[in-house]
């Protein structure tokens, strides 16, 4: 038996596999852990699995392998992942961006090995990607990557058919490259006005006061305002993906995350315009397209791991 642990900003999600097939059994979800020490993360974590386990009727004992798809960055300590992601550790950007806590990072895999015989840790997007290549819409790419628009920013990368990995795991942060100046959006890593600052779902809700669900709801139903908005978000991920197309030569990216997903259509076109037509040496051929394992891409990522 498995146990597929998803982590986001927002919620953490977790399910087991028995290792027959991709069906996943006993899913629950719940808002991240974000109070108390710095350790409250990865109890959250196997406290879930426990009660996964007493859904499904098996030993909490005979889950040995825990894939975990995780937010990032990651930070080493000992050999071991801890997260030091933006949307959960408040030490990072300070008071200032709300987080009620001050860590610096969260404990996840030493925990986690003190409880399984068997842990992988990936970026989330990493996972992810490995998903969608392994059964989605990347199977069969050699250049390609996925995107997620969520609470956060992420990306996960291939080239030449290998995942980009980088020292610590953490290649494909480039929700924390700027193109854009702005001095009033703050990120949670402490910069001002990067990509996730700007565009990210819990960035929408501070610069606009609105979150992003409201926000597009507005754009689509033809509020002048918020169509104008949503241009200028999509104008600054556009020109994200333009610039991940340009770097790594990609044929196609795969698109998912909370933002994303539940506007699609809407945003997929505006998107596509930021990209097409650019430099087209570059540019031409490159497909951006929807997450071929639809809003279920965070619970294959974490079996993605184990397989």
């Amino acid at each position: 038996m498995k146990a597929c642990i998803d982590i986001g900003g927002t919620k953490v999600a977790v399910s087991l596999n028995s290792g027959a097939g991709l069906e996943l059994i006993a899913r629950r979800s719940e808002p991240t852990a974000k109070t108390g020490d710095n350790d409250a993360l990865a109890h959250q974590v196997m406290r879930m699995v426990d009660e996964a386990c007493a859904e499904a009727g098996v030993a909490p004992a005979s889950v040995e392998r825990a894939g975990v798809s995780s937010c990032g960055p990651f930070v080493i300590r000992g050999g071991l992942v801890e997260v030091a992601a933006p949307n959960i550790c408040g030490g990072m950007a300070g008071p200032a961006r709300g987080l009620p806590n001050t860590w610096e990072t969260a404990l996840l895999e030493g925990p986690l090995r003190e409880r399984f015989a068997h842990v992988r840790v990936e970026n989330d997007c990493i996972a992810a990607l490995e998903a969608e290549r392994r059964w989605g819409a990347l199977e069969g790419f050699d250049h390609c990557a996925y995107v997620t628009w969520s609470t956060g920013i992420g990306v996960g990368l291939c080239v030449d058919g290998r995942i980009l990995r980088g020292k610590n795991g953490n290649a494909g942060h480039a929700g924390h490259m700027f193109v854009s100046d702005n001095n009033d959006a703050l990120c949670g890593c402490g910069n001002i006005g990067d990509v996730e600052g700007l565009v990210a779902g819990n960035s929408i809700a501070r610069r606009f006061g609105a979150d992003a669900a409201a926000l597009l709801q507005r754009a689509q139903s033809g509020d002048r305002q918020a169509e104008a908005t949503v241009d200028e978000l999509c104008r600054v991920m556009g020109r994200a993906l333009y610039n991940l197309v340009t770097t790594l030569d990609l044929q196609r990216i795969s698109l998912g995350g909370s933002v994303f997903w539940h506007n699609r259509a809407y945003l997929l076109p505006r998107l596509q315009a930021q990209v097409a037509g650019k430099f087209p040496a570059l540019t031409a051929g490159t497909e951006l397209v929807e997450a071929g394992l639809a809003d279920r891409v965070g619970d294959y990522a974490a079996l993605a791991l184990l397989v």
